[in-house]
């Protein structure tokens, strides 16, 4: 295998990715929707009851609506992750994938392709919702939309990669659906995307020590940071841990030798 056939593979599966996003609006209008109804309604609500002090990375007093964008925006990451991984069961039996699991490729090298791919389809959500966010009110400082995009594609790939790992698991559709409510919602309410860490400590001990080892808060600390301009070490070193960690996984638990492919493959009929 040369460099020559390693970068076609790579723009082959990602541009497929990307036409097949572009193929299924519905799929783009549900990414919209779900952070959209937080932002215009419970963040409407709530903007005249709550403000936020002023903790870092801000420097004056924000309104809640701007408070929970990151949070909003790892939410559509983390949709997406799942979405790109619910496909992969589909293509991982009967599509595309289960061809190219037999082609020389490495393993490796088609996973980190795909979920390149799903990092891509995720920016493009964001930076939509971002944009519209901006028609109803929400600014943020105009150089963090340029520098949070670092912070986005490391967010998004530590999603991806979690959802590739959960896809390991699962042999059928069906199973994988309610494996995404138990993932997303949890991962999502139980983080500082709707409240500042603080808040929960005030309110509950064993709440705020949730949010503090859920990965979620990390990566909203990360795009939240970015977006000011700040770098938040801990927020970096936490995602990119479990990037790899998940990512590592993954790629065991799809080697046919070894992983739970492997198990799976070799298990009893009536097992």
């Amino acid at each position: 295998m040369t460099l020559m056939h390693y970068t076609r593979a790579f723009g082959g599966i990602v541009w497929r990715e990307l036409l097949r996003f572009l193929q299924q609006r519905e799929r783009f209008l549900a990414a919209l929707v779900r952070p959209l109804i937080w932002l215009i309604i419970f963040a409407a609500g709530f903007r005249a009851a709550l403000g936020i002090s002023i903790i870092p990375p801000y420097e004056t007093y924000i309104t809640y609506d701007v408070y929970i964008t990151p949070g909003l925006l790892a939410m559509i990451q983390l949709f997406q992750g799942m979405q790109s991984s619910l496909s992969m069961v589909y293509d991982r039996e009967m599509g595309s994938m289960r061809v190219l699991l037999t082609t020389p490729l490495p393993r490796w090298f088609l996973l980190i392709a795909r979920l390149f791919a799903g990092v891509l389809v995720s920016l493009f959500q964001v930076y939509t919702f971002l944009a519209v966010a901006y028609l109803f009110g929400v600014e943020l400082p105009p150089l963090g939309y340029l520098l949070a995009l670092p912070a986005l594609i490391l967010t998004g790939m530590m999603f991806g990669a979690l959802g590739m790992l959960l896809s390991s698991t699962i042999k059928q559709l069906e199973n994988f659906a309610g494996i995404m409510n138990f993932v997303i919602f949890p991962m999502f309410f139980a983080s500082s995307a709707l409240y500042p860490l603080w808040k929960m400590q005030e309110g509950s001990w064993i709440l705020y020590e949730i949010c503090y080892y859920n990965p979620f808060t990390w990566a909203v600390e990360l795009i939240r940071f970015a977006f000011y301009q700040k770098m938040n070490w801990e927020a970096l070193a936490v995602v990119a841990v479990c990037t790899v960690v998940f990512l590592g996984l993954s790629v065991w638990a799809y080697d046919p030798s070894r992983g739970i492919q492997q198990r799976k493959a070799t298990a009893p009929a009536g097992g």
